[in-house]
């Protein structure tokens, strides 16, 4: 049982850089390793991963996506 000065504290992550989050995401999204093994490997947890992966999609889709001009001609 823990006693009044031992808290429960949530486990503290370093701050990672975009350079990684944007190699990490590259990675799994060709193949190249899981989520769950990316998760272990660089100590993230999963959900943060999934994260990164729904905005960098976004990302990619605002720029990839057509202009109205591009539209209107197909």
């Amino acid at each position: 049982m823990k006693t009044q000065n031992e808290h429960c504290r949530k486990k503290t992550y370093e701050k990672v850089t975009l350079e990684l989050k944007l190699f990490v995401v590259d990675q799994i999204q060709n193949g190249q390793i899981s989520t769950n093994f990316a998760s272990k490997k660089y100590d993230i947890p999963r959900t943060t991963i999934g994260y990164w992966i729904k905005k960098y999609s976004t990302l990619v889709q605002q720029n990839t996506g057509m202009s109205k001009l591009d539209e209107i001609k197909n």
